[in-house]
Protein backbone atom coordinates (compact mmCIF):
# COMPACT_ATOMS: atom_id res chain seq x y z
CA UNK A 1 0.00 0.00 0.00
CA UNK A 2 2.78 2.71 1.21
CA UNK A 3 4.79 2.18 -2.42
CA UNK A 4 1.55 3.55 -4.09
CA UNK A 5 1.51 6.84 -1.76
CA UNK A 6 3.33 9.94 -2.96
CA UNK A 7 3.23 13.49 -3.49
CA UNK A 8 1.25 13.60 -6.40
CA UNK A 9 -1.69 12.48 -4.55
CA UNK A 10 -3.74 15.55 -3.88
CA UNK A 11 -6.13 15.63 -0.92
CA UNK A 12 -8.69 18.12 -0.33
CA UNK A 13 -9.89 18.84 3.27
CA UNK A 14 -13.08 21.00 4.23
CA UNK A 15 -13.79 21.44 7.59
CA UNK A 16 -13.57 23.32 11.13
CA UNK A 17 -9.67 25.06 11.15
CA UNK A 18 -8.58 25.97 14.66
CA UNK A 19 -6.07 27.11 16.82
CA UNK A 20 -4.48 24.53 19.56
CA UNK A 21 -3.09 26.97 22.00
CA UNK A 22 -0.55 25.89 24.92
CA UNK A 23 0.60 28.13 27.86
CA UNK A 24 3.06 26.63 29.87
CA UNK A 25 3.84 27.75 33.64
CA UNK A 26 4.76 27.14 37.27
CA UNK A 27 2.70 27.30 39.85
CA UNK A 28 3.97 28.04 43.28
CA UNK A 29 1.76 29.89 44.76
CA UNK A 30 -2.30 30.60 45.36
CA UNK A 31 -4.12 33.75 44.77
CA UNK A 32 -4.72 35.83 47.11
CA UNK A 33 -7.52 37.66 45.34
CA UNK A 34 -9.72 34.20 45.32
CA UNK A 35 -8.67 30.88 45.78
CA UNK A 36 -7.46 30.05 42.47
CA UNK A 37 -4.11 28.62 41.84
CA UNK A 38 -1.25 31.51 40.41
CA UNK A 39 0.98 30.80 37.53
CA UNK A 40 3.99 32.13 36.34
CA UNK A 41 3.73 31.59 32.17
CA UNK A 42 7.25 30.66 31.12
CA UNK A 43 6.38 29.77 27.06
CA UNK A 44 3.47 29.58 24.83
CA UNK A 45 2.68 27.12 21.62
CA UNK A 46 0.49 26.75 18.74
CA UNK A 47 -0.38 24.37 16.90
CA UNK A 48 -3.43 23.66 14.32
CA UNK A 49 -6.15 21.71 15.47
CA UNK A 50 -9.62 20.25 14.19
CA UNK A 51 -9.18 19.55 10.70
CA UNK A 52 -5.57 21.25 10.95
CA UNK A 53 -5.08 17.88 12.18
CA UNK A 54 -6.12 16.05 9.49
CA UNK A 55 -4.15 18.37 7.06
CA UNK A 56 -1.14 17.64 9.36
CA UNK A 57 -1.35 13.77 9.27
CA UNK A 58 -2.00 13.68 5.44
CA UNK A 59 1.05 15.96 5.11
CA UNK A 60 3.08 13.46 7.23
CA UNK A 61 2.18 10.63 4.88
CA UNK A 62 3.76 12.56 2.07
CA UNK A 63 0.80 13.51 0.28
CA UNK A 64 -0.74 17.24 -0.80
CA UNK A 65 -2.93 18.63 1.46
CA UNK A 66 -5.60 21.67 0.84
CA UNK A 67 -8.01 23.28 3.16
CA UNK A 68 -11.25 24.94 2.41
CA UNK A 69 -12.39 26.29 5.75
CA UNK A 70 -14.01 29.51 7.71
CA UNK A 71 -11.99 31.81 9.77
CA UNK A 72 -12.63 34.66 11.39
CA UNK A 73 -11.16 38.59 10.15
CA UNK A 74 -8.94 38.75 13.66
CA UNK A 75 -5.78 38.20 14.84
CA UNK A 76 -6.15 34.58 15.49
CA UNK A 77 -6.30 34.23 12.14
CA UNK A 78 -2.77 35.18 11.36
CA UNK A 79 -1.64 32.72 13.44
CA UNK A 80 -3.69 30.28 11.15
CA UNK A 81 -2.20 31.53 8.29
CA UNK A 82 1.02 31.54 9.49
CA UNK A 83 0.78 27.69 10.95
CA UNK A 84 -0.25 26.48 7.49
CA UNK A 85 2.64 28.51 5.75
CA UNK A 86 5.43 26.84 7.94
CA UNK A 87 3.75 23.12 6.93
CA UNK A 88 3.50 24.39 3.43
CA UNK A 89 -0.20 24.55 2.93
CA UNK A 90 -1.85 27.59 1.02
CA UNK A 91 -4.21 29.45 2.70
CA UNK A 92 -6.22 30.62 -0.64
CA UNK A 93 -8.93 28.23 0.38
CA UNK A 94 -9.82 30.08 3.89
CA UNK A 95 -13.02 32.26 3.94
CA UNK A 96 -13.26 35.50 6.30
CA UNK A 97 -16.34 36.03 8.20
CA UNK A 98 -16.01 38.93 10.02
CA UNK A 99 -19.45 37.57 12.30
CA UNK A 100 -16.87 35.05 13.76
CA UNK A 101 -14.31 34.42 15.79
CA UNK A 102 -11.20 32.29 14.74
CA UNK A 103 -11.39 29.21 17.24
CA UNK A 104 -8.82 28.89 19.65
CA UNK A 105 -8.54 26.37 22.55
CA UNK A 106 -6.10 27.67 25.43
CA UNK A 107 -4.82 25.47 27.78
CA UNK A 108 -2.97 26.07 30.99
CA UNK A 109 -0.10 23.59 31.62
CA UNK A 110 1.81 23.14 34.82
CA UNK A 111 4.13 20.26 35.06
CA UNK A 112 2.42 18.63 32.32
CA UNK A 113 -1.37 18.61 34.25
CA UNK A 114 -3.34 20.65 32.28
CA UNK A 115 -5.40 23.32 34.69
CA UNK A 116 -8.03 25.04 32.51
CA UNK A 117 -8.59 25.31 29.31
CA UNK A 118 -10.40 28.44 27.42
CA UNK A 119 -12.08 28.35 24.48
CA UNK A 120 -13.33 30.97 22.10
CA UNK A 121 -14.97 30.36 19.52
CA UNK A 122 -18.29 30.84 17.62
CA UNK A 123 -20.48 27.68 16.64
CA UNK A 124 -23.49 28.99 15.28
CA UNK A 125 -24.34 27.87 11.53
CA UNK A 126 -22.64 29.78 9.14
CA UNK A 127 -24.87 32.15 6.95
CA UNK A 128 -25.39 30.95 3.50
CA UNK A 129 -23.42 33.42 1.72
CA UNK A 130 -20.58 32.21 3.19
CA UNK A 131 -21.35 28.57 2.23
CA UNK A 132 -21.72 30.18 -1.50
CA UNK A 133 -18.16 31.21 -1.30
CA UNK A 134 -16.61 28.05 0.00
CA UNK A 135 -18.96 26.15 -3.02
CA UNK A 136 -17.33 28.70 -5.56
CA UNK A 137 -14.04 27.58 -4.34
CA UNK A 138 -15.01 23.75 -4.52
CA UNK A 139 -16.62 24.04 -7.98
CA UNK A 140 -13.50 26.18 -9.05
CA UNK A 141 -10.93 23.27 -8.00
CA UNK A 142 -12.77 19.80 -7.55
CA UNK A 143 -10.82 18.47 -10.63
CA UNK A 144 -7.61 19.16 -8.84
CA UNK A 145 -8.31 16.44 -6.18
CA UNK A 146 -8.39 12.73 -6.14
CA UNK A 147 -10.54 12.77 -2.35
CA UNK A 148 -12.34 14.87 -0.33
CA UNK A 149 -12.10 14.57 3.64
CA UNK A 150 -14.50 16.22 5.26
CA UNK A 151 -13.72 16.77 9.20
CA UNK A 152 -16.49 18.26 11.40
CA UNK A 153 -16.08 19.47 14.44
CA UNK A 154 -19.26 20.96 14.57
CA UNK A 155 -18.48 24.60 15.04
CA UNK A 156 -21.06 25.73 12.73
CA UNK A 157 -19.16 25.03 9.04
CA UNK A 158 -20.43 21.70 7.84
CA UNK A 159 -24.31 23.20 7.08
CA UNK A 160 -27.26 20.57 5.67
CA UNK A 161 -27.35 23.56 3.09
CA UNK A 162 -23.24 23.31 2.50
CA UNK A 163 -22.59 20.02 2.80
CA UNK A 164 -26.16 19.18 0.09
CA UNK A 165 -23.88 21.21 -2.59
CA UNK A 166 -20.72 19.99 -1.10
CA UNK A 167 -21.46 15.97 -2.28
CA UNK A 168 -23.31 16.90 -5.70
CA UNK A 169 -20.27 18.88 -6.71
CA UNK A 170 -17.83 15.90 -5.86
CA UNK A 171 -19.95 13.23 -7.15
CA UNK A 172 -20.30 14.77 -10.45
CA UNK A 173 -16.81 15.13 -10.48
CA UNK A 174 -16.20 12.03 -9.79
CA UNK A 175 -14.22 12.31 -6.48
CA UNK A 176 -15.02 10.56 -3.44
CA UNK A 177 -16.11 11.91 -0.09
CA UNK A 178 -15.03 10.86 3.37
CA UNK A 179 -17.08 12.25 6.28
CA UNK A 180 -16.02 12.29 9.84
CA UNK A 181 -18.95 13.25 11.63
CA UNK A 182 -20.49 14.93 14.89
CA UNK A 183 -23.72 15.65 16.43
CA UNK A 184 -27.14 13.64 16.33
CA UNK A 185 -28.30 13.97 13.20
CA UNK A 186 -26.32 11.91 10.29
CA UNK A 187 -29.18 12.62 7.57
CA UNK A 188 -27.14 15.78 7.07
CA UNK A 189 -24.46 13.51 5.00
CA UNK A 190 -26.86 12.02 2.43
CA UNK A 191 -24.77 12.18 -0.31
CA UNK A 192 -21.25 11.10 1.30
CA UNK A 193 -19.87 7.94 -0.11
CA UNK A 194 -17.92 6.94 3.30
CA UNK A 195 -18.81 7.77 6.58
CA UNK A 196 -16.12 7.25 9.98
CA UNK A 197 -17.85 7.55 13.21
CA UNK A 198 -16.32 6.44 15.98
CA UNK A 199 -18.09 3.99 18.42
CA UNK A 200 -19.56 6.19 20.80
CA UNK A 201 -20.67 8.52 17.99
CA UNK A 202 -22.47 5.84 15.97
CA UNK A 203 -23.62 4.66 19.24
CA UNK A 204 -25.44 7.91 19.81
CA UNK A 205 -26.28 8.81 15.79
CA UNK A 206 -28.37 5.36 15.79
CA UNK A 207 -29.63 4.99 19.51
CA UNK A 208 -27.83 1.18 19.15
CA UNK A 209 -25.95 -0.17 22.45
CA UNK A 210 -22.73 -1.97 20.39
CA UNK A 211 -21.94 -4.39 22.55
CA UNK A 212 -21.07 -7.44 20.15
CA UNK A 213 -20.59 -7.91 16.05
CA UNK A 214 -24.91 -8.10 16.09
CA UNK A 215 -25.18 -4.98 17.54
CA UNK A 216 -22.14 -3.66 15.68
CA UNK A 217 -23.60 -4.22 12.62
CA UNK A 218 -26.72 -3.17 13.26
CA UNK A 219 -25.39 -0.06 14.20
CA UNK A 220 -23.64 0.40 10.87
CA UNK A 221 -26.82 -0.91 8.47
CA UNK A 222 -28.50 2.00 10.78
CA UNK A 223 -26.12 4.34 9.58
CA UNK A 224 -26.27 3.17 5.70
CA UNK A 225 -30.05 3.83 5.63
CA UNK A 226 -29.37 6.91 7.57
CA UNK A 227 -26.84 8.43 4.87
CA UNK A 228 -27.13 6.28 1.41
CA UNK A 229 -23.19 5.97 2.10
CA UNK A 230 -21.48 3.18 0.62
CA UNK A 231 -19.54 1.93 3.25
CA UNK A 232 -19.30 3.09 7.17
CA UNK A 233 -15.73 2.48 8.82
CA UNK A 234 -15.92 2.38 12.42
CA UNK A 235 -13.23 3.75 14.95
CA UNK A 236 -13.01 1.40 18.10
CA UNK A 237 -9.99 2.25 20.68
CA UNK A 238 -8.76 -1.16 21.64
CA UNK A 239 -10.95 -3.20 19.79
CA UNK A 240 -9.39 -1.85 16.52
CA UNK A 241 -11.70 -1.19 13.72
CA UNK A 242 -14.68 -2.03 11.90
CA UNK A 243 -15.91 -1.43 8.16
CA UNK A 244 -19.36 -2.23 6.70
CA UNK A 245 -20.88 -2.33 3.16
CA UNK A 246 -22.47 -4.35 0.66
CA UNK A 247 -20.06 -7.34 1.37
CA UNK A 248 -21.33 -6.93 5.29
CA UNK A 249 -19.67 -6.11 7.84
CA UNK A 250 -15.40 -6.60 8.94
CA UNK A 251 -13.51 -6.30 11.88
CA UNK A 252 -9.94 -5.73 12.02
CA UNK A 253 -8.20 -5.53 15.31
CA UNK A 254 -5.99 -3.18 17.14
CA UNK A 255 -2.20 -3.24 16.16
CA UNK A 256 -1.59 -0.87 19.34
CA UNK A 257 1.02 -2.74 21.15
CA UNK A 258 0.22 0.32 24.07
CA UNK A 259 -2.49 3.26 24.02
CA UNK A 260 -0.50 6.19 25.60
CA UNK A 261 -2.71 8.81 24.29
CA UNK A 262 -6.09 8.29 22.02
CA UNK A 263 -6.28 12.27 20.96
CA UNK A 264 -6.48 13.24 17.60
CA UNK A 265 -6.41 9.81 16.85
CA UNK A 266 -9.77 10.33 14.64
CA UNK A 267 -8.01 12.86 12.29
CA UNK A 268 -5.30 10.57 11.41
CA UNK A 269 -7.73 7.68 10.33
CA UNK A 270 -9.26 10.08 8.22
CA UNK A 271 -6.34 11.11 6.65
CA UNK A 272 -4.70 7.92 6.37
CA UNK A 273 -8.22 6.33 4.58
CA UNK A 274 -8.01 9.19 2.29
CA UNK A 275 -4.70 8.77 1.63
CA UNK A 276 -4.86 5.04 0.98
CA UNK A 277 -8.10 5.38 -1.13
CA UNK A 278 -6.70 7.66 -3.48
CA UNK A 279 -3.60 5.56 -3.93
CA UNK A 280 -5.85 2.98 -5.41
CA UNK A 281 -6.14 0.64 -2.25
CA UNK A 282 -9.52 -1.35 -1.43
CA UNK A 283 -11.60 -0.61 1.42
CA UNK A 284 -9.63 -3.16 3.38
CA UNK A 285 -6.30 -1.52 2.28
CA UNK A 286 -7.51 1.44 3.30
CA UNK A 287 -8.72 0.38 7.11
CA UNK A 288 -5.64 -2.26 7.22
CA UNK A 289 -3.35 1.02 6.55
CA UNK A 290 -5.72 3.68 8.82
CA UNK A 291 -5.50 0.60 11.39
CA UNK A 292 -1.65 0.49 11.65
CA UNK A 293 -1.49 4.45 11.39
CA UNK A 294 -3.07 4.86 14.25
CA UNK A 295 -1.86 2.12 16.30
CA UNK A 296 1.20 4.87 15.56
CA UNK A 297 -0.19 8.16 17.19
CA UNK A 298 -2.30 6.44 19.83
CA UNK A 299 1.34 5.50 21.34
CA UNK A 300 2.29 9.04 21.34
CA UNK A 301 1.64 12.41 23.55
CA UNK A 302 -0.83 14.65 22.83
CA UNK A 303 -2.56 15.01 18.92
CA UNK A 304 0.78 13.04 16.77
CA UNK A 305 0.89 12.20 13.37
CA UNK A 306 1.94 8.70 11.70
CA UNK A 307 4.89 8.64 8.64
CA UNK A 308 5.06 6.10 5.81
CA UNK A 309 8.10 4.76 7.64
CA UNK A 310 6.48 4.29 10.89
CA UNK A 311 3.79 2.46 9.51
CA UNK A 312 5.41 0.31 6.99
CA UNK A 313 7.43 -0.34 10.63
CA UNK A 314 4.32 -1.27 12.38
CA UNK A 315 2.90 -4.16 9.58
CA UNK A 316 5.92 -5.63 8.93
Amino acid sequence: MEKNINQNLRILVIGDLMIDHYIYGNCNRISPEAPVPVVEVKNESYTLGGAGNVLENVKSLNCQADIISVIGDDDNAAIITSQLDAHGIDARGLVKDDSRCTTIKSRVLVSNHQLIRLDKEVTEPIADNTADAIVGLVKANIKKYDIVLLSDYNKGLLTAYLLKQLFAICREAGVKTIVDPKGLNFAIYQGADIIKPNKKEAVIATGIAIKDKITLEDACRKLREQTGCEAVVVTMSEEGMAFYSDSGLVVIPTNALGIIDVTGAGDTVLAALGVALAAGGTLYDACNFANHAAAVVVSKVGSATATLKEISERSN
